[in-house]
C-alpha cells in the first residue's frame, strides 16, 4: 500500500469539474475525494458550470461572485473550487476566443493560489496541459498530465483537422507536453502503445486505470426515478446513457431498431450531445416507438438507471474508436449489468473486455451481427447474469476508487 502523506497540495486544473454533468467531471469529483481523504489538501481549478447542468447540482454547489464576475467560487465536499468564466457561444469564433480568454485568465489565477506539490491536468484538450506545464515551471510544482483521449488524433479522425499545418503544429505541441510533464498517465495499454513512441522518457508514462464507486453503483439502488422510466416486464430494455455525440454510429443504433420492431425490445437513449437533434429526426422519420429519447438526469439518478437497463450497448464509431475508451464501462459492469459493444479489434474498449467475459463483442460493425448478438441476450437470461456477474468481479478485483487512489498516490510519492 502506498504511503500516506499529510499536507501535499494538489491543484486540479481541469477544463470541466462538478457541477458539470460530464464523465471527466465525475471522475475528477471522485478523484479529490479520495485526495482529500487521503489527507492531502486539494484546490480545484476549473471554468464556471457549462454541460449538462441541473437545477439541483447548481444548488448543491452554488457559485459566488468574485472580482464583477471574473471569477466564481464554490466549496465541494469541502474543497475550495476557483470557476472561470467559459460559456458555450454558437459562433465559432466568439468560442475560440472566449476559450482562449479561459486559459489565460484561469492561468494568471493560477499564479495566486498557494504552490502545489503536484498539479494534474486531465485532457482534452491539449492546451490544458501547455498551460499546467508552464504553472508548474513557475511555481516550482510537479507536473502529471493524465491522457483520458488520444488528441489529435481524434480531432484528425471525425474529420475536424483537415489543415496540415495546424495537424504538424498539434502534433508537436502534443509531444511537447508528454516530454515536458513530470508524469504521464493514461487509462490502458492501447493507449500506453500510441503514446509511448511519442515520449524519449518512457519510464515516466504509466498506466492507471479509471475507476468507479463501487459503493455508488452495485446491483442495488434505493433511488426513485423519474417517471419516464416505466418498465414492461414482457420486454427486454437495452439502454444507452451518455454523451449523444460523434463517438457513437448512432445509424447503426437507428438501422437496429427497424430490424427489431417485431420484437419485444425497447431501446433507451439517455442524455445530450450534438447527435441528438439528428437521432430525433431519425426517429421520426422511420416512426421507431421502440427508441425512447430522454433527456440528461442528475448523476445521482445514475446507478437507478443502470441497473433499469438489461442490457447495456454501446456502438463506437470507427473513425475515433482508437483513440477513447467510455467510461461508463466501468459502471455498468459494477452494476452488474451485461453490455453488448460495436467497436472493432485492437481497440481499448474491445482489449478491456475481450478477455473479461463481461460483454458480447461486435467487431466487424454488422448489423446483422449486432442484431444477433442482441437476441442471444434477449433471450438468456442466464447469459446476462453471467456476463454482468463476471464484470462485477472485474470492478472489485482491479477499478475501485481505492484501488486507483493508491496507484495515484504512488506516482506523487515518487514525483515528490
Amino acid at each position: 500500500m502506498a504511503k500516506r502523506i499529510n499536507k501535499k497540495r494538489i491543484l486540479i486544473y481541469s477544463l470541466v469539474f462538478s457541477p458539470d454533468g460530464v464523465s471527466t467531471a465525475h471522475l475528477y469529483s471522485d478523484l479529490v475525494l479520495g485526495f482529500k481523504k487521503k489527507g492531502y489538501k486539494v484546490t480545484v481549478l476549473t471554468s464556471t458550470p457549462h454541460y449538462n447542468l441541473t437545477n439541483e447540482s447548481l444548488i448543491a454547489q452554488p457559485l459566488k461572485k468574485k472580482f464583477f464576475g471574473l471569477l466564481y467560487t464554490s466549496i465541494f465536499n469541502g474543497v475550495k473550487v476557483y470557476h472561470v468564466p467559459l460559456k458555450k457561444y454558437k459562433n465559432h469564433l466568439i468560442r475560440i476566443l472566449s476559450f482562449i480568454y479561459w486559459h489565460i485568465a484561469s492561468f494568471i489565477v493560477g499564479l495566486f493560489l498557494k504552490r502545489p506539490d503536484i498539479i494534474l491536468t486531465p485532457s482534452p484538450p491539449l492546451s490544458n496541459g501547455v498551460f499546467a506545464i508552464l504553472l508548474a515551471k513557475i511555481k516550482g510544482s510537479k507536473s502529471i498530465y493524465n491522457v483520458q483521449e488520444i488528441y489529435p488524433d481524434l480531432l484528425i479522425n471525425l474529420g475536424y483537422l483537415k489543415n496540415g499545418v495546424i495537424i504538424k503544429i498539434l502534433k508537436k505541441i502534443e509531444r511537447w507536453i508528454y516530454n515536458m510533464s513530470d508524469g504521464v498517465t493514461t487509462i490502458d495499454n492501447q493507449f500506453y502503445n500510441i503514446i509511448e513512441s511519442r515520449i524519449k522518457e518512457q519510464n515516466k508514462l504509466i498506466i492507471i486505470p479509471n475507476f468507479v464507486d463501487t459503493e455508488l453503483y452495485s446491483t442495488k439502488s434505493s433511488i426513485t426515478l423519474p417517471d419516464e422510466f416505466k418498465k414492461n416486464e414482457d420486454y427486454t430494455d437495452i439502454l444507452y446513457a451518455g454523451n449523444i455525440g460523434l463517438a457513437q454510429e448512432w445509424d447503426l443504433i437507428i438501422n437496429l431498431a427497424k430490424e427489431i420492431k417485431e420484437f419485444k425490445i425497447n431501446i433507451w437513449i439517455v442524455g445530450e450531445g450534438l447527435k441528438k437533434a439528428y437521432l430525433k429526426s431519425e426517429i421520426e422519420k422511420y416512426n421507431l416507438h421502440n427508441i425512447k429519447l430522454l433527456p440528461y438526469y442528475d448523476r445521482k439518478y445514475m446507478p437507478g438507471i443502470n441497473l433499469f437497463a438489461d442490457i447495456h450497448f454501446i456502438a463506437m464509431n470507427k473513425k475515433v474508436e482508437k483513440y477513447g475508451f467510455p467510461s461508463k464501462v466501468y459502471s455498468i459492469m459494477a452494476s452488474s449489468r451485461p453490455i453488448l459493444v460495436v467497436s472493432s479489434e485492437d481497440t481499448p474498449i474491445v482489449s478491456f473486455l475481450r478477455d473479461i467475459n463481461a460483454a458480447l463483442l461486435v467487431t466487424d460493425h454488422t448489423i446483422s451481427k449486432f442484431k444477433e448478438e442482441l437476441l442471444r441476450l434477449h433471450n438468456s437470461m442466464d447469459l446476462r447474469n453471467k456476463l454482468g456477474a463476471n464484470g462485477r468481479q472485474e470492478i472489485e478485483r482491479k477499478h475501485t476508487k481505492q484501488a486507483v487512489i493508491e496507484q495515484y498516490i504512488g506516482l506523487f510519492n515518487k514525483l515528490c
